[in-house]
Protein backbone atom coordinates (compact mmCIF):
# COMPACT_ATOMS: atom_id res chain seq x y z
CA UNK A 1 0.00 0.00 0.00
CA UNK A 2 1.22 3.49 -0.85
CA UNK A 3 -0.39 6.85 -0.30
CA UNK A 4 -0.34 9.80 -2.64
CA UNK A 5 -0.37 13.19 -0.94
CA UNK A 6 -1.63 15.93 -3.26
CA UNK A 7 -1.77 19.64 -2.52
CA UNK A 8 -3.71 21.89 -4.88
CA UNK A 9 -3.08 25.62 -4.58
CA UNK A 10 -6.02 27.47 -6.07
CA UNK A 11 -6.05 30.81 -7.73
CA UNK A 12 -7.43 33.49 -5.36
CA UNK A 13 -11.14 33.02 -4.74
CA UNK A 14 -11.33 29.70 -6.64
CA UNK A 15 -11.14 27.18 -3.77
CA UNK A 16 -14.97 26.96 -3.52
CA UNK A 17 -15.12 25.93 -7.20
CA UNK A 18 -12.54 23.19 -6.61
CA UNK A 19 -14.37 21.89 -3.56
CA UNK A 20 -17.63 21.82 -5.51
CA UNK A 21 -15.98 19.91 -8.38
CA UNK A 22 -14.66 17.24 -6.00
CA UNK A 23 -17.94 16.92 -4.13
CA UNK A 24 -20.22 16.97 -7.19
CA UNK A 25 -18.19 15.12 -9.81
CA UNK A 26 -14.64 13.96 -9.08
CA UNK A 27 -15.35 11.57 -6.21
CA UNK A 28 -18.15 9.85 -8.12
CA UNK A 29 -15.87 9.40 -11.15
CA UNK A 30 -13.04 8.14 -8.92
CA UNK A 31 -15.40 5.54 -7.49
CA UNK A 32 -16.12 4.31 -11.02
CA UNK A 33 -12.36 3.81 -11.51
CA UNK A 34 -11.73 2.26 -8.09
CA UNK A 35 -9.78 5.25 -6.77
CA UNK A 36 -10.00 5.38 -2.97
CA UNK A 37 -9.51 8.64 -1.10
CA UNK A 38 -8.02 8.62 2.41
CA UNK A 39 -9.10 12.16 3.34
CA UNK A 40 -9.42 15.78 2.28
CA UNK A 41 -8.38 18.89 4.19
CA UNK A 42 -8.41 22.64 3.76
CA UNK A 43 -5.83 24.78 5.52
CA UNK A 44 -7.15 26.34 8.75
CA UNK A 45 -3.78 27.81 9.79
CA UNK A 46 -0.75 27.88 7.54
CA UNK A 47 0.89 29.55 4.61
CA UNK A 48 -2.07 29.47 2.22
CA UNK A 49 -5.82 29.39 2.75
CA UNK A 50 -6.13 28.63 -0.99
CA UNK A 51 -4.92 25.02 -0.54
CA UNK A 52 -6.77 21.74 -0.72
CA UNK A 53 -4.75 18.80 0.59
CA UNK A 54 -5.84 15.20 0.08
CA UNK A 55 -4.56 11.64 0.09
CA UNK A 56 -5.33 8.67 -2.12
CA UNK A 57 -4.65 5.01 -1.25
CA UNK A 58 -3.04 2.85 -3.93
CA UNK A 59 -2.14 -0.83 -3.90
CA UNK A 60 1.07 -0.07 -5.83
CA UNK A 61 2.57 2.42 -8.27
CA UNK A 62 1.36 0.20 -11.13
CA UNK A 63 -2.16 0.33 -9.69
CA UNK A 64 -1.90 4.12 -9.48
CA UNK A 65 -0.68 4.50 -13.05
CA UNK A 66 -3.45 2.31 -14.46
CA UNK A 67 -6.34 3.83 -12.49
CA UNK A 68 -5.14 7.45 -12.78
CA UNK A 69 -4.67 7.16 -16.55
CA UNK A 70 -8.19 5.74 -16.93
CA UNK A 71 -9.60 8.56 -14.80
CA UNK A 72 -7.83 11.30 -16.77
CA UNK A 73 -9.01 9.79 -20.06
CA UNK A 74 -12.64 9.46 -18.89
CA UNK A 75 -14.88 11.72 -21.02
CA UNK A 76 -17.13 12.36 -18.00
CA UNK A 77 -14.12 13.72 -16.04
CA UNK A 78 -12.98 15.83 -18.98
CA UNK A 79 -16.46 17.35 -19.31
CA UNK A 80 -16.75 18.00 -15.56
CA UNK A 81 -13.36 19.70 -15.49
CA UNK A 82 -14.21 21.84 -18.51
CA UNK A 83 -17.56 22.87 -17.01
CA UNK A 84 -16.00 23.73 -13.65
CA UNK A 85 -13.47 25.97 -15.37
CA UNK A 86 -16.04 27.87 -17.46
CA UNK A 87 -15.39 30.95 -15.29
CA UNK A 88 -11.61 30.52 -15.51
CA UNK A 89 -8.85 28.26 -14.28
CA UNK A 90 -9.14 26.98 -10.71
CA UNK A 91 -5.76 25.47 -9.81
CA UNK A 92 -2.50 27.41 -9.92
CA UNK A 93 -0.21 24.57 -8.80
CA UNK A 94 -0.30 20.88 -7.85
CA UNK A 95 2.28 19.14 -5.65
CA UNK A 96 2.24 15.34 -5.45
CA UNK A 97 4.24 13.02 -3.18
CA UNK A 98 4.12 9.25 -2.77
CA UNK A 99 4.38 7.99 0.79
CA UNK A 100 5.09 4.51 2.13
CA UNK A 101 3.77 3.77 5.63
CA UNK A 102 6.24 2.72 8.30
CA UNK A 103 5.79 -0.58 10.11
CA UNK A 104 4.48 1.31 13.17
CA UNK A 105 2.01 3.49 11.23
CA UNK A 106 -1.70 3.21 11.94
CA UNK A 107 -3.76 2.47 8.85
CA UNK A 108 -5.85 5.35 7.54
Amino acid sequence: MIYELRIYTCLPGRLPALLKRFESDTLRIWEKHGIEQAGFWTTAVGTSSNDLTYMIRWQSMADREQRWAAFLADPEWQAARKASEADGLIVANIVSQFLSPTKFSRPL
